[in-house]
């Protein structure tokens, strides 16, 4: 199969033809349809991730129709399916409880196993997976393997976001566009923080009720007086500490910040204002990915139209483009994400 496939970090991605992924026995081989370009893929590519070691393939953002299926595997070929990036066992202590996104023996393609930027995918534990909606097209339904579904998992079952609160959202990257689409779906005021103007004014035009510009480090201070005294709800979508505090001081006495953002290398630990926390009584969640079982309230509230997540969206690329893509996120980006549509260019 045509693979792209890291030889060196920080370096053009190598588009190979390398072996067909085998499939596993209680899962399926997905011929991926979309793959999206995600902000963690980047942590992978520049060497920071300790996962990602040359010869990765990666890609966790996916959907795609099964060629093949193991013995044991719930799905048959020609099925058409999500894949969310926490593929979780389904027996241990943690999926049983209904959070198998914390699974300890869980498996996320491309990090732990070969990815989806190629033309096929293995996917173990393919009961995490869960079919594609008629109505929703391959390139909007990668995005429900990660940036949507997190997003949505953090607003709804780990803030518990309520109609009328202040929401902020710092980073309008792919995860902080989708948590502020969602959030205005929820019934939520959305002020959008970030540092590229042109995002600030993207996500203004679907429907963020403010935006504020953080390039003079005064986010925290200005979202305090956009909301009258503090966002009730405040999501981290970088994994930074700038944006970490800024986060943690906006918000409202008892409001809730939500960790989404994904510290890794030189940010994994850092210092940050915990005398805020104290202060105000500050709720501090942390929110990864989202289980599995609970794709269902998310695709009825996309099939409603009750939000579109079309405008998230903004290029459709060949393989070849996806080091362009990767490279260009070692500075500011242009809004909307990249999707990989095209596995033969």
């Amino acid at each position: 199969m045509r693979a792209a496939v890291i030889r060196e970090f920080n370096q053009d991605l190598s588009i190979e033809t390398v072996e067909d992924p085998i499939c596993p026995d209680t899962g399926v081989v997905l011929k991926v349809s979309a793959c999206g370009v995600c902000r963690s893929d980047h942590h992978g590519w520049s060497g920071e991730h300790p996962r990602i070691k040359p010869g990765r393939i990666l890609g966790h953002e996916y959907c795609g129709e099964v060629v093949e299926a193991g013995p044991l595997a719930k799905y048959k070929v020609g099925d058409k399916l999500i894949a969310p990036f926490i593929l979780a066992c389904g027996s241990c202590h943690a999926c049983q409880s209904g959070a198998s996104n914390t699974c300890p023996d869980q498996v996320a393609p491309g990090f732990s196993c070969q990815g989806a930027y190629a033309e096929y995918v293995a996917v173990p534990f393919d009961h995490n997976l869960v079919p594609l909606p008629d109505n929703l097209s391959p390139k909007l339904a990668a995005g429900l393997g990660c940036r949507v579904t997190t997003s949505w998992h953090a607003l709804n079952d780990r803030a518990a976001v309520r109609a009328g609160e202040w929401v902020a959202v710092h980073g309008t990257g792919g995860i902080g566009l989708a948590a502020a689409l969602l959030a205005k779906a929820m019934g939520a005021k959305v002020v959008v923080v970030d540092i590229v103007p042109e995002k600030l004014e993207h996500a203004l035009k679907l429907g963020a009720d403010a935006a504020v510009n953080a390039a003079d480090g005064r986010a925290a201070e200005a979202i305090r007086e956009i909301t009258k005294g503090g966002a009730n709800v405040s999501v981290e979508a970088l994994g930074i500490a700038a944006t970490t505090n800024a986060s943690i001081e906006c918000l409202a006495p008892l409001g809730r910040h939500i960790q989404v953002g994904m510290p890794i290398g030189k940010t994994a630990v850092m210092e940050i204002n915990m005398n805020a926390v104290y202060m105000k009584n500050l709720a501090l969640f942390g929110s990864r990915g989202m289980p599995a079982w609970r794709y269902p309230s998310l695709l009825d509230m996309i099939e409603r139209g009750q939000v579109d997540l079309t405008p998230m969206v903004a290029r459709e690329i060949g393989l070849s483009g996806a080091s362009a893509e990767l490279k260009a996120m070692d500075g500011p980006t242009p809004p909307g994400t990249a999707v990989i549509t095209d596995f033969l260019s």
